[in-house]
């Protein structure tokens, strides 16, 4: 059985340094931990939990789904829900459990104060201000009209106010000042106004790492986590590693073609393990590259130019040496080289995987 390791303490080393920061930053910082997509595919529970022994305590969610099935799992400190809703019946079950909504619409903070009054219950919610991304949230540049939704609709406590960066993966990029800027203007109008939170954020992991002057009071971290914020490593560890192990060995004569499109011919006799994991568990899927500006695809380009240059090869571990995958990577299936070695039927096998990537029914083992 194929099984998704996690190493705890490699977890930790990356929950502290970010904890680290936090408090360098200020001592009361608040880290809020986004555990979307399946705990970014840890496990939704059980990471969680593991986050809370570990310091954190507010979580953040994309789905009623994630917050309903946390709740139902015994958590019970603050949980965020990052995706605004208007659907009544979602407002209701997030209300009941005491999920903090995300009210980014006069028509969601109106439908929320309404199911407040009837529950008898103060809505606590976070204001989400568009900032220039398009998605959820109030435009910036509504600023009478945010106030008078926040005044206007007493049952609702809005505990804080944020944003969400769409570029924040170089240093210095004028659109993610620009972002963060247009936060601060409506954050201001307000306090002039007698409206305060008590939480602010625009960071996620990359914007927390590479913009220190915008952290402000609290930041969402989820990729740093795992050692996979899109930026220089900074000390992270890696998180996730697939276990499976060798499921049958052959010997290949030489010129043998080896899986799909024949990309791989034998340049000898060649010793092959074959073990049962492939793409459909989520081995060797990168989240897609977004090209819509020249730039990007030429960075996209150059990348892919120098793994070409140095044959850059998917490789597994076994008995700690590294060995090359052959071929391509099938549906279920992968070949690997071990001509001249002692590798022997159901060695284990260990691979370094992107978390996101791996189907929920893969086994999850905290190690």
């Amino acid at each position: 059985m194929n099984t998704l390791l996690i190493n705890k303490e490699d977890l930790r080393h990356n929950v502290n340094i970010i904890n680290k920061l936090a408090k360098q930053t200020d001592e009361n910082y608040k880290i809020i931990a986004v555990v979307k997509g399946n705990g970014y595919g840890l496990g939704l529970v059980e990471y969680s939990k593991f986050l809370i022994d570990n310091g954190i305590d507010f979580l953040a969610v994309a789905t009623i789904e994630e917050a309903l099935e946390l709740r139902k799992s015994g958590i019970e400190e603050k949980i965020l829900m990052l995706s605004s809703t208007s659907i009544k019946e979602d407002i209701e079950a997030l209300v009941e459990n005491d999920i903090i909504l995300s009210i980014g619409s006069k028509e969601t903070a109106e439908i929320a104060n309404n199911i407040g009054q009837k529950m008898n219950k103060n809505v606590k919610a976070h204001l989400k201000i568009d900032t220039g991304m398009g998605r959820y949230g109030f435009l910036y540049s509504e600023l009478e009209d945010i106030k008078d939704v926040i005044e206007a609709n007493k049952n609702i406590k809005f505990e804080g106010v944020f944003s969400h960066f769409s570029i924040a993966y170089y240093e210095n990029n004028k659109w993610t000042k620009q972002q963060y800027q247009n936060l601060i203007n409506v954050i201001n109008f307000l306090e002039k106004n007698n409206i305060n939170f008590d939480f602010k954020h625009i960071c996620n992991s990359t914007g927390f790492l590479l913009y220190k002057n915008m952290r402000l009071n609290c930041a969402r971290i989820g990729s740093a986590f795992l050692g996979r914020a899109a930026i220089n490593n900074n000390g992270f560890k890696r998180i996730g590693y697939i276990k499976t192990n060798i499921k049958e060995i052959r010997n290949l004569p030489k010129g043998y073609n080896i899986s799909y499109l024949n990309t791989y011919k034998t340049k000898k006799e060649t010793r092959v393990g074959i073990i049962q994991i492939g793409y459909i568990d989520g081995i060797n899927i990168e989240t897609s590259q977004d090209m819509f500006r020249f730039v990007d695809k030429l960075r996209t380009f150059y990348h892919a130019a120098k793994d070409l240059i140095r044959k850059k090869k998917i490789t597994v571990m076994i008995n700690e040496k590294r060995y090359p995958v052959l071929g391509k990577i099938g549906m279920y299936h992968m070949v690997i080289d071990i001509t001249d070695t002692n590798i022997k039927l159901n060695d284990e096998v260990l691979l370094n995987v992107n978390t996101l990537h791996i189907d929920s029914k893969v086994r999850r083992e905290f190690v």
